[in-house]
């Protein structure tokens, strides 16, 4: 293969990478941070597709990713932008285990909306930033298709729903009763149960850190990064 030839593919995956996955390297940070980029917008794709109307975000693309920033030498931290309106929980509750388990710095930035099982994805990170219009919806977990209608239906998703929760109140500031109770609030959504949190009032809550935007984020990821990086030299 000419020399040519291979300049041309190089220069082509990124293009391709961010169209497949939403993902895109960022290496020409002021501090030479390599960082990778990942989008999570629209409904959490699980098992089965989504209609060809709606946006969606596969988990079969995002955990090889996850696992690719993790034992990367080349991939310093991981910045996630968000966007989602819910889905699959069995997926969602994986991507979310999956960034929570990594020992590469994480900041999360909630854009629009984190609605459902958005909740647990915005937390994983290891630092929350949404931005002031930005809202957090909390509502008590849905099944689509045949549900029958007997006491162990009901427990199986009062089991969901737990650890949703518990997830939720292990990495945020909130408490599992608190989470719960703004759940099943009846009074807050119009045509649902559950509660609407926006941007200032998610942090009140303590389920984001900050209220802010891109520039924040990415001063907090370089900022972790330049941390991490120090405890290694010291331990050398």
């Amino acid at each position: 293969m000419s020399e040519e030839k291979k300049e041309k593919e190089k220069s082509a995956e990124p293009t391709e990478e961010l169209k497949e996955t939403g993902s895109a390297n960022l290496e020409n940070s002021r501090d030479s941070h390599r960082i990778k980029l990942l989008t999570i917008v629209g409904e959490i794709e699980g098992h089965e597709a989504v209609s060809g109307n709606t946006k969606a975000t596969k988990y079969e693309h995002l955990l090889p990713l996850l696992a690719e920033v993790e034992d990367s030498n080349e991939i310093d931290g991981l910045l996630i932008l968000l966007n989602t309106l819910g889905g699959d929980v069995e997926a969602g509750l994986s991507i979310a285990e999956m960034i929570a388990s990594l020992s590469k710095p994480s900041v999360s930035l909630v854009l629009g909306g984190s609605h459902s099982i958005g909740g647990p994805l915005a937390v994983s990170a290891d630092y929350s930033f949404i931005v002031p219009s930005g809202t957090m919806i909390i509502h008590p977990v849905r099944s689509n298709g045949m549900f029958i209608g007997v006491q162990q239906s009901l427990d199986n998703m009062l089991r969901t729903q737990d650890r949703i929760t518990r997830f939720l109140a292990d990495h945020s500031a909130m408490t599992q009763e608190r989470i719960e109770t703004l759940m099943l609030n009846p009074t807050e959504l119009v045509k649902d149960v559950g509660t609407l949190l926006e941007g200032k009032d998610a942090v009140h809550e303590g389920l984001i850190n900050e209220v802010g935007g891109l520039k924040d984020a990415l001063n907090k990821l370089h900022e972790m990064i330049n941390e991490r990086n120090k405890k290694k030299n010291e331990n050398v």
